[in-house]
């Protein structure tokens, strides 16, 4: 098995992304801000699977902090073979009532991080002729709610678009694009959506199992549920205008 990198694996889907390749045997470089959260994750994994984890803690908006992941992925003495940018951020506000220091910390953790990881790991992954790419992307991406659809959809489009350029390497490149999950990440950024009803809720282990059996395939978008998959759809083909209509309603 390989070393697979990690990044937001504290909660949510990055514990189930972390959870699930420790079961499959592979060993984790765990990479998020809280020390003491790594520390224990990687107790618990090593207690459950016999899985040896590095932790990094990391500000990803922090880009010398950054740049010490980078390097550990370009690392070609310890090569990674799974990278999955999971790592979340989320504004409440919109964004005219946001900062705009808020703004980039969003852009730098969603969009600015899974891009350097991503160029930091490639040459590797394509010299050894294997790896496994996910990014956490969301149906927001084809939607038009504010910054976070935009650096989503943002995501979607480069995972796209670099697929093309892996093709035959043996190299394979997923967005993954879930709903809404039960996780921490709406109550953390104090969004209210009690609202919603609970068909629309997607379950973070299923949606993790989706996401790495899609990527082994090789698929490039990955969408958890039905009724994304019919949204998203939906969303995909309809006229902008629409799409921006619905949106707002939302």
């Amino acid at each position: 098995m390989t070393t697979a990198l990690v990044t937001g694996p504290t909660s949510g889907l990055g514990r189930q992304f972390a959870i699930q390749l420790a079961a499959a045997g592979h060993d984790l470089i765990l990479v998020s801000r809280d020390e003491t959260r790594l520390t224990e994750l990687s107790m618990e994994l090593s207690e459950s699977y016999g899985t040896e984890s590095e932790i990094i803690p990391t500000d990803l908006s922090d880009r010398d902090q950054l740049a010490v992941v980078e390097a550990r992925l370009a690392d070609p003495t310890a090569p990674v073979g799974w990278l999955v940018n999971n790592a979340g951020f989320g504004l409440a506000q919109s964004f005219r009532e946001t900062s705009v220091d808020d703004e980039q910390r969003l852009l730098d953790v969603l969009v600015t991080a899974p891009m350097r990881l991503t160029h930091a790991a490639l040459p590797g992954m394509i010299e050894r002729g294997f790896g496994r790419n996910i990014v956490v992307s969301s149906v927001a991406g084809w939607m038009a709610t504010g910054t976070y659809s935009a650096a989503k959809a943002w995501t979607t489009v480069f995972v796209e678009g670099l697929q093309t350029e892996v093709a035959d390497t043996g190299v394979n490149v997923t967005a993954l694009c879930p709903g809404f999950v039960h996780t921490e990440f709406h109550a953390r950024a104090e969004m209210d959506l009690d609202g919603i009803p609970e068909k629309m809720w997607l379950n973070p282990a299923d949606v993790v199992a989706t996401g790495i059996k899609d990527c082994e395939k090789g698929r490039v978008l990955s969408v958890p549920g039905r009724q994304y998959q019919a949204m998203a759809h939906v969303a995909r083909l309809s006229p902008r205008s629409v799409v921006r209509r619905f949106s707002a309603m939302r």
